[in-house]
């Protein structure tokens, strides 16, 4: 039996972090593995769990989900983190991606949503999808544009790059381009090479802030 994925949780509200940890333990696949209720217990938490996933919220005493998703992103870059927030809409959020962060969820969301944001970010995807991420993510990325990366991408690889910010899996990529898996993985691997970005969450505000996506 494969081991369940470790995940932090980082809420300052202690009624909603032990709800969150106990809807992680429920699932056989997941483990709760540690509590923080703000941002430098989170910070001193990862370093020594070293969790899968970190569900971060944003507005946190002491120190708050932005400056510790940048900490536990510089030093653990496999740790995924997700974003709690109340605010679909929060310039935080953009800031906290832009950091590292693998997306965000509503507290309010569903409980199957919350673990399928688990599973999702941990198997290496982002949670970009929803139409209120893009569009967020289109109009902060619009007040800080950068210089045009993808002109030197093959076409084959702007077509990867496309079906990425349309929130397409891996599996989705390959039925829609007509290639395998393991194709997809290796074109994956090059565009964060040659674009200079860590994960697909990178890549889409890249996307955003160039133009790129946009046209």
């Amino acid at each position: 039996m494969a081991e369940s994925v470790p995940v932090l949780v980082a809420e300052d509200q202690e009624l909603l972090r032990t709800s969150l940890c106990e809807l992680i333990d429920d699932d056989p696949l997941l483990s709760a593995v540690g509590e923080a209720a703000n941002g430098q217990q989170a910070i001193e938490a990862a370093n020594r769990l070293r969790p899968a996933v970190v569900l971060m919220d944003i507005r946190m005493p002491v120190l708050d989900g932005l400056a510790a998703t940048k900490s536990i992103c510089a030093r653990h870059p496999r740790t995924k983190v997700i974003m709690l927030t109340t605010f679909d809409l929060d310039e935080y959020v953009y800031e906290a991606l832009h950091a590292g962060a693998s997306g965000f969820l509503l507290k309010n969301a569903p409980a199957t949503e919350i673990l399928r944001a688990i599973h999702t970010v941990h198997e290496g995807n982002a949670m970009l999808a929803p139409e209120v991420t893009r569009r967020m993510i289109a109009g902060f990325a619009a007040r800080r544009p950068r210089p045009h990366p993808f002109a030197a991408l093959t076409e084959r690889e702007r077509d990867v790059v496309g079906a990425i910010v349309r929130g397409l899996s891996n599996e989705e990529i390959a039925d829609d381009l007509f290639l395998s898996k393991a194709t997809v993985k290796t074109y994956l691997s090059r565009l964060f090479v040659k674009l200079g970005v860590r994960d697909r969450t990178q890549l889409v505000i890249l996307a955003y802030e160039s133009g790129f996506a946009g046209r």
